[in-house]
């Protein structure tokens, strides 16, 4: 995961579809690559082989923030759907719900994926055709330069990984000290015992 996130602004990919599923996001011909670079040219080419989709818009060319409808990133398991969306910009995603799977990955890769309720989406959609929106990890809410102002949940743990911009690994690297002192212990407890013995 790269740097952390706190805040995201400008302009809103009004997509608003639901059961946006991975395959969708990123078809299964572009999944031969392990490389997370790359991808984000073939996100969502079906929708953007249609004339006049959002996603070649000039209006939202280079938007942080996707706006989705129900159950978004269902399919199957595929990681490369979160490549695709952050290599193309995307930094954060506000829906109804996602899949488990999606909800998880996005998760692991930096991906910052808001749950608000139907009116809430609905209201965005509207605001996002003109107008920016702001995501702000620290007091869990979502506003428009229209004074809307919607708040939502999120885990505690979570947020405060977005926000340093910790994945697994950052986590682990983070209890450095910790691990290697846990580790002096044990082998000294080791040659303790082989010298009983």
């Amino acid at each position: 995961m790269s740097g952390g996130v706190e805040r995201i602004e400008g302009r809103a990919y009004p997509l608003g579809r639901a059961n946006v599923d991975t395959d969708l996001i990123i078809p299964a011909a572009h999944l031969k690559t392990i490389s997370r670079t790359g991808l984000g040219r073939h996100a969502f080419e079906v929708l953007r082989a249609r004339p006049g989709n959002v996603f070649d818009d000039p209006d939202f060319a280079g938007a942080p923030i996707l706006i989705a409808g129900a159950n978004f990133g269902c399919g199957s398991s595929r990681e490369h759907a979160v490549w695709a969306m952050r290599d193309m910009g995307i930094g954060a995603v506000i829906a109804p719900g996602y899949s488990d799977i999606f909800d998880s990955n996005a998760f692991k890769n930096g991906l910052v994926a808001i749950a608000l309720p139907q009116p809430a989406i609905d209201r965005l959609m509207e605001v996002a055709k003109a107008h920016p929106i702001t995501i702000d990890l620290e007091t869990m809410s979502v506003t428009t330069p229209l004074q809307d102002r919607f708040t939502f949940e999120m885990d505690s743990f979570r947020r405060d990984c977005l926000m340093q911009g910790l994945d697994e690994i950052g986590l682990t690297l983070a209890s450095e000290a910790a691990i290697a002192e846990y580790e002096r212990g044990a082998i000294a407890g080791d040659l303790r015992v082989e010298r009983a013995g």
